[in-house]
């Protein structure tokens, strides 16, 4: 019985167990009602993984001088590690998250190419269709993991606005995709028939390049969709380096994560009538955009907060449409407070959240359940849409691209075709913006110069607490 409890069993175990709460989270966090709970089963299945595998390690090293060297290492790895996460966990406001989840993607991705350059060069005793085996996943791991990691990199750069937000459209770019695609294949082939240190070379610097390439490509309108799609990279890495290190929770968890973030891509694809393998494959077939975000002509119409406070009081039905702006200013604690008062009023208050607004898929609803704000006001681009019409005054705070009619009445946008909150058909359009200046994909609306529209310039959280005060 006792030669049953060993430490690699009792860890088989806890990863289980782990494994399991892993799952229960992904099912919290489909809810807004249950997402707390999902976030905590996510955290204890993560911190029984990590104790099990930190004690693993510990009681096999025990009387091991060198084991228990490595066994020091790992423990001080995790420390500082756990520590520079709770630290910057801490400290990064709501806009920062996306780019600093990017990052934590660039992480999983090095991560994959390290243990795979490790299983390539740690000598083994396979032999026949096992060895071949080892090389594929070895070969395989390192692609996804590089592919991961430069990939992360760019959209890291492309969220925190060190790199332009546009599309890279190199000539040919679409043939590069593709050949990289073939060579990937053709090198996995030779590799497994003759694992030579060169071909591990090549593939690598291939991946690192295709990874920067595919999300270069890829313009600021489709960004959220690109962290969804690098969560889910960042996944098969997982499971990859899972198969190497016969580790069976990096190998579910990973295609959990793998899993479900390709979903959530392409779901997110359908709600912006975007193809999905176009975004996967770095914006393949999408033609570069004839028009530019240049200043539209056009005269607009100022508003004061008085006004729009009066506007607010003479409505029967307002729709909020909050967007990255609206997290910048941090808005959403006097958004919920003007929400509050309206409702008390008798006014019928929702908000309409765009499949991709903010820069992170389900950015407005943290932040709108951060502040409290009830969670069945709070719909889908789809089901209040058709609404709009109908509606006395709608409130655009930090939103642009999400609201833009040119989205379906500019062929040449380089957002065409996308579905956007169609604003425009309310009776009454006040947005709440610091300046005329183009939004994220760099294209301007023409929505500032309808007559129904009223600009509100300033910051939007001093905006919306003037607005406050007038009521």
């Amino acid at each position: 019985m006792q030669t049953l409890l060993t430490p690699a069993s009792i860890a088989g175990a806890a990863y289980l167990v782990a494994a399991l709460l892993f799952i229960l989270s992904l099912a919290g966090l489909s809810r807004h009602e249950s997402a707390k709970a999902g976030v905590g089963y996510g955290i204890a299945g993560m911190t029984i993984a990590l104790v099990a595998t930190v004690w693993a390690v510990v009681v096999d090293a025990w009387g091991s001088a060198s084991l228990t060297i490595g066994a020091i290492l790992l423990v001080v790895a995790v420390l500082v590690g756990g520590s520079i996460g709770l630290w910057r966990a801490r400290v990064v406001a709501m806009t920062g998250m996306p780019e600093l989840i990017a990052l934590l993607h660039s992480f999983v991705g090095l991560a994959a190419v390290l243990v795979g350059w490790n299983g390539a060069l740690e000598p083994n005793s396979l032999t026949g269709a096992l060895r071949d085996i080892h090389h594929a996943e070895v070969f395989i791991g390192v692609f996804i993991g590089a592919v991961t990691f430069t990939g992360s990199i760019v959209a890291f750069l492309k969220l925190s606005a060190r790199m332009k937000s546009a599309p890279l459209m190199l000539p040919g770019k679409n043939v590069l995709n593709l050949g990289a695609l073939v060579l990937f294949v053709v090198l996995t082939v030779w590799y497994v028939m003759n694992p030579v240190l060169w071909l591990l070379i090549l593939v690598t610097l291939l991946a690192l390049l295709l990874g920067w390439h595919l999300v270069a490509s890829i313009g600021g309108g489709d960004m959220p969709v690109v962290i969804s799609m690098l969560n889910s990279y960042s996944g098969w890495a997982a499971a990859a380096a899972g198969f190497l290190l016969n580790n069976d929770l990096l190998i579910v968890t990973g295609a959990l994560v793998g899993s479900s973030g390709a979903y959530l891509s392409y779901i997110m694809c359908k709600a912006m009538n975007r193809s999905f393998l176009s975004v996967i494959a770095g914006g393949f077939g999408i033609a570069a955009p004839s028009s530019s975000g240049d200043a539209e002509e056009g005269e607009i119409h100022e508003v004061d907060p008085e006004s729009a406070a009066a506007l607010l009081l003479n409505a029967s039905s307002v729709v909020i449409t909050p967007g990255y702006g609206m997290a910048v200013a941090q808005a959403q604690y006097p958004v919920a407070e003007l929400t509050a008062k309206l409702r008390e009023r008798g006014v019928r208050v929702r908000f309409g959240i765009h499949p991709v607004a903010g820069r992170l898929p389900g950015h407005m609803n943290v932040l709108l359940a951060e502040a409290k704000v009830p969670y069945d006001i709070v719909e889908e681009m789809d089901e209040i849409n058709d609404d709009l019409a109908a509606t006395d005054v709608v409130l655009v705070i930090g939103a642009n691209d999400t609201v833009n009619p040119a989205a379906s009445e500019d062929p040449g946008s380089p957002i065409a075709g996308m579905p956007v909150l169609r604003v425009w058909e309310a009776e009454n359009v006040i947005v709440f913006k610091r300046s005329m200046a183009a939004g994220y994909a760099g294209v301007q609306n023409p929505l500032f110069f309808r007559d129904n529209a009223q600009m509100l310039f300033g910051d939007a959280k001093q905006r919306v607490e003037d607005i406050l005060r007038a009521l």
